[in-house]
């Protein structure tokens, strides 16, 4: 499916096209369940998560980053 399969959405402009493609992503959202995960993303967030937890030290808290983005201004 296109753009131009639905003429009515073709017609519309970019800042109407953009709160139709978030609707769309909340709708998405909203059914989750539905949405398959391939095994290699699986596989990829384990790899993540046992690396870590044998190093927990090496990430940032969220305060962290923010005072480091802050300070490099």
């Amino acid at each position: 499916m296109t753009i131009n399969d639905i003429p009515k959405v073709a017609r519309l402009s970019i800042p109407e096209r953009i709160l139709l493609v978030e609707d769309l992503w909340d709708s998405i959202a909203s059914e989750h369940e539905g949405v398959p995960v391939p095994e290699s993303h699986l596989m990829e967030l384990d790899r993540r998560m046992q690396r870590h937890n044998a190093d927990p030290g090496r990430l940032l808290s969220l305060e962290q980053l923010q005072a480091n983005v802050k300070n490099r201004r």
